[in-house]
């Protein structure tokens, strides 16, 4: 018996009224279960999708209303994708910082996708979702895989739909409705208290589909602002505070300071990452979602979420001395 079902033939779906702001790419996710993030990536660019006839991207904002072409794929039957183990769930649940009847915010630990996609068959919010079957729950944003920390989840649509757009605002008109703190690591000795960092970011693809981001004049306005904590054992803990959030941009920008995020085995410098594993024991990359803060309700309610810095990342500080 085959563990494949075909799914049926090409079919237009309507974007209900709520789902008005959602991208193109997580709303394709609800309609065709089970599809890798991947696929549905190929299904956009290759023009098979499109909305209201005209071709799209998957980062796309939908509006209510409009015509959404879903050409026929085939889905692995249900029971056939891959399930988190027992352990990792257990591990998230005790991972839960915050919880309401809106959101959910998750201490997200480092090596952990926020979603699957390529080669990974789940990430944090598919192990969340099998963790409580019953709940609908959607990713408000993404945290790089090897980055720990704040990862917030909604869920209800209305508190989605609101946190997406602050989201946007952010992004998109240079104002701060979502204020995001890191806590990092940086190679070196900085040689002030702060620096701010306004340089644009542009994503490239390396040799084997990789992502690589670098700065460029073309690319997306990133603005990142780093404030010196202490400098121990001759590097420099930082806090980071970030007006937009591109993907890598804290590692692309502390790297273009010359004073990449340790550990980061993309953008950083692999002699010293080695040294800094055998010394202190740091074997990933030191950055960690601290906080958030933002307002839901048109500002009426306040959420201040804090995730404390990683154990290990704490160890490996301490023995810097």
């Amino acid at each position: 018996m085959s563990n494949e079902t075909p799914a049926s033939g090409v079919r237009t779906a309507t974007v209900p009224d709520d789902r008005d702001g959602q991208r193109l790419d997580n709303f394709l996710l609800g309609q065709l279960k089970g599809a890798p993030r991947s696929l549905i990536y190929k299904l956009v660019r290759s023009g098979q999708v499109r909305i209201n006839g005209k071709r799209a991207k998957p980062d796309s904002r939908l509006q209510g209303g409009d015509l959404v072409r879903i050409p026929p794929v085939v889905l692995a039957a249900p029971g056939q994708k891959a399930e988190a183990p027992a352990a990792l769930l257990a591990r998230l649940e005790a991972a839960i910082v915050f919880e309401d009847a809106r959101l959910l915010a998750l201490d997200k630990p480092s090596g952990l996708a926020s979603h699957g996609g390529s080669g990974i068959s789940f990430g944090a919010i598919e192990a969340l979702r099998q963790l409580r079957p019953q709940q609908s729950l959607e990713l408000v944003h993404r945290l790089d895989r090897d980055t720990s920390g704040l990862l917030v989840v909604a869920k209800k649509r209305s508190a989605l739909a609101e946190l997406q757009a602050l989201l946007r605002e952010d992004d998109d008109r240079g104002v701060r409705p979502i204020r995001k703190r890191y806590l990092a690591l940086l190679v070196g000795r900085l040689a002030g208290e702060g620096f701010t960092v306004d340089a644009p970011l542009d994503i490239g693809l390396r040799q084997g589909g990789q992502r690589h981001v670098r700065v460029a004049a073309g690319g997306k306005q990133s603005v990142s602002h780093f404030h010196l904590i202490e400098r121990r054992g001759g590097h420099s803990y930082v806090d980071v505070r970030i007006d937009t959030g591109r993907t890598h941009q804290i590692r692309v920008h502390a790297a273009y300071l010359g004073h990449p995020v340790a550990g980061d085995d993309k953008y950083g410098d692999p002699e010293v990452n080695q040294r800094l594993r055998d010394q202190i024991g740091l074997k990933r990359l030191f950055l960690h979602a601290a906080s958030l803060e933002f307002s839901l309700d048109g500002g009426k309610t306040p959420y201040r979420l804090e995730a404390p810095l990683a154990d290990d990342l704490q160890a490996a500080l301490d023995r810097l001395g």
